[in-house]
């Protein structure tokens, strides 16, 4: 029998089992901490698992646009999409994309879901609104005495320092004079009657007025609840914000919430003068001869017309009554000045603008919000018994299987059963944390499909395996001792194990690239086993019977090790002799020589 040459010592897990066992020890260390530390102490269940709604969305190619479907728009659509469910109270929904041209929209039970799928599919409402009043995002508490106009009605005033400005290519600063206070002032009845500030009468015709006794008009039911809804909205609540012009229609005044200056604020706004589909095309550019970022807009032929007629109107009067919101789903994005009426279908806004803010608002005005028209390619909706039953079957599914393994096995490999059982034990052990992980870290929840894929990693981790122990079978049919074979068999074994790995991860690479939805969950747990597969087999198997090669039980042969020479119908071992004397020479006899040893 051939044998390693006197002086040479083998390398790797030959050589120190000890210490691929020892890094595989660490990582699962390692990986059961962070698991307990960031308390994901369990993997994100799936909606047909936990239950809940899942939508899937595919974007449509539009007319003229045919470059609209990519990744930037792909991912604008997304944050749009994830504001929309959040602003319907939802907690822990989740939103991506799936593939080029699909986006999944996973709704936890609790929700309602046909709120949710009117909110998530449908181009956003874009509005451009003309602003009535402004003040910060708390509610306002009420003065005792306040201050009047000539008429006896409370004056207008907001305060509008920091807002962008609109012109037709030229930006001018607000003045300093227009910055007033609305801090605990009621709101001009006039302004939510009309949608625009009434003009203050004159002294003359104050005192007019009065000589022929014209009885002032009370404020009407909606107008005073208007108000008052002004004056008590708190745009610093999540929960108020989210209710906030739900239902308003186009025609009527409404209340919005936005943050100016990285602070919450909030808007009295009038009746809607040009909305989304008006605008033709608008998009973020830098200012060469300025150095600073401005959105251009191009209107349509008759959003040309409704833009010159609402910011003619809006120049012509005192801040913050001339300036116009730009409200995107019911929250102020933007509300620039506007200095002139702007004619000839097209505007820019400048102020403060970053390239990225810019090229969100232009997005968001030249899509109407979403950047692509969207489709509904598939709803479900899995109750939260349907889900734990669900999860149940597949629980026993794996169970199943898992002890169907185990029984073949032990009757075939007997001990080897052993470290197979063991090893399969580790890859648990590794799957499991590193899924609980990565539901904290990027969001991955456990689906049905994705049990399958681990009930189906099962089979692949055995068969390295059963590939390893059937190497050293061989090897001991060709007469060789256990300890010789287990490093004789593992070269050749590791040649396949990693061509078959490699194979099945390279198909669970291609599953996850090429599908959407549910079928991603089993693609990507495959390929997670496959790869952890190796290195179980790599760090823990290999050396485990390397230091079980030593002890008796297997070395020996025993009946119940799985390698017994006799039940292998293994050869005689190799055995030399000499004889001596004239013309003696060396004979081998027993079993021939290996191929590899000639």
């Amino acid at each position: 029998m051939a044998a390693p040459k006197k002086g040479r010592r083998p390398t790797g897990a030959q050589g120190r089992p000890g210490r691929a066992l020892a890094i595989i020890l660490i990582a699962m260390v390692a990986l059961t901490a962070g698991m307990f530390l960031t308390g994901q102490t369990t993997p994100r269940l799936g909606i047909d698992l936990a239950g809940g709604t899942s939508i899937t969305l595919k974007a449509k190619s539009e007319p003229g646009k045919p470059d609209a479907i990519n990744e930037t728009n792909m991912n604008t659509a997304v944050g749009i999409i994830e504001r929309r469910v959040n602003g319907l109270g939802v907690s822990e929904a989740e939103v991506q994309t799936q593939g080029r041209d699909h986006i999944i929209v996973n709704i936890p039970k609790g929700a309602n879901e046909k709120q949710a799928r009117d909110q998530v599919g449908t181009t956003a409402q874009l509005y451009f609104r003309p602003v009535l009043a402004f003040a910060d995002g708390k509610p306002i508490a009420p003065e005792p005495t306040p201050s009047t106009g000539a008429s006896g009605s409370p004056s207008p005033s907001a305060s509008t320092s920091g807002a962008p400005k609109t012109d037709g290519g030229k930006s001018q600063s607000p003045s300093p004079s227009s910055s007033a206070t609305s801090q605990g002032r009621a709101v001009p009845e006039a302004l939510m009657a009309t949608g625009s500030p009434s003009p203050s009468p004159s002294a003359s015709e104050s005192k007019k007025a009065d000589d022929n006794k014209a009885p002032t008009p009370a404020p009407s039911d909606a107008a005073s609840s208007l108000q008052q809804k002004f004056m008590d909205l708190d745009c610093t609540n999540e929960k108020q914000r989210a209710a906030v012009g739900l239902g308003v229609k186009p025609t009527d005044p409404t209340l919005a919430c936005g943050k100016r200056g990285g602070t919450w604020g909030k808007w009295l706004l009038g009746p809607a003068g040009v909305d989304g589909k008006d605008v033709k095309d608008a998009k973020g550019v830098i200012d060469t001869q300025r150095g600073q970022w401005i959105v251009t807009m191009q209107f349509t032929d008759k959003g040309s017309d409704k833009f010159a007629k609402i910011t003619g109107e809006l120049a012509t009067k005192q801040s913050p009554q001339n300036q116009f919101a730009i409200v995107l789903d019911n929250e102020v994005v933007s509300d620039p000045y506007v200095s002139q009426a702007l004619t000839g279908g097209s505007a820019e806004i400048s102020g403060g603008f970053t390239q990225q803010t810019a090229q969100d608002l232009g997005n968001m005005l030249s899509y109407g919000a979403l950047p692509l028209s969207f489709q509904e390619d598939n709803v479900t909706t899995v109750t939260a018994a349907l889900g734990g039953e669900q999860l149940k079957a597949g629980l026993i599914a794996g169970a199943i299987g898992l002890a169907l393994v185990v029984i073949y096995l032990l009757a075939y490999y007997r001990g080897l059963a052993f470290i197979a059982i063991v090893s399969l034990v580790v890859s648990g052990i590794l799957t499991y944390t590193i899924m609980a992980l990565l539901g904290h870290a990027i969001g991955f929840a456990l689906n049905l499909p994705a049990v399958c894929g681990a009930i189906v990693a099962i089979g692949i981790t055995a068969d390295s395996f059963i590939v390893y122990f059937e190497r050293i079978r061989d090897e001991i049919r060709e007469g060789r001792t256990l300890r010789p074979a287990v490093e004789r068999a593992w070269p050749r074994a590791r040649r396949t194990i990693l061509v078959s790995d490699f194979v099945s991860f390279l198909a669970a690479a291609v599953l996850f690239i090429v599908t959407v939805g549910k079928v991603q969950g089993f693609a990507f747990t495959l390929g997670l086993t496959t790869l952890l597969d190796v290195v179980v087999v790599f760090l823990f198997t290999k050396p485990v019977m390397t230091l079980l090669a030593r002890t008796k039980f297997f070395s020996s042969g025993h009946p119940w090790s799985g390698l017994d020479p006799k039940r292998l119908g293994a050869k005689p071992p190799l055995r030399r002799s000499r004889r001596t004397g004239s013309g003696a020479s060396a004979a081998a006899v027993s079993a021939p020589v290996d191929a590899k040893e000639a």
